[in-house]
């Protein structure tokens, strides 16, 4: 049985799959090429992490307040573990990388 953060992941990357794959060009050109490729990246990103937000959440956001705040914080971060392991270099959106 997968778990919460696993089912909200491929629930996200499912209903999102257009958008996840044209990202992961992306990623892959921006790993090549960081500098040629940052604006763009950070452009797409942003519409990327919208996406997670939203879907952190949902996994999430109940438990912010309560006794299990603990527990979220690693549902969480399990969640954006799992997307770091098909785009690691997620962390860069918003980045700038100067020519120099």
């Amino acid at each position: 049985m997968a778990t919460k953060y696993l089912e909200t992941f491929n629930e996200m990357v499912s209903k999102y799959e257009k958008e996840f794959d044209a990202f992961q060009e992306l990623h892959d050109k921006y790993e090549e090429d960081p500098v040629k490729w940052q604006a763009e990246f950070n452009k797409e990103g942003f519409k990327i992490m919208e996406i997670v937000r939203e879907y952190e959440n949902r996994l999430c956001g109940h438990m912010e307040n309560t006794q299990n705040a603990t527990y979220s914080a690693r549902l969480a971060e399990k969640f954006h573990n799992e997307i770091k392991r098909y785009l690691p270099k997620l962390d860069m959106i918003g980045v700038t990388i100067s020519n120099g």
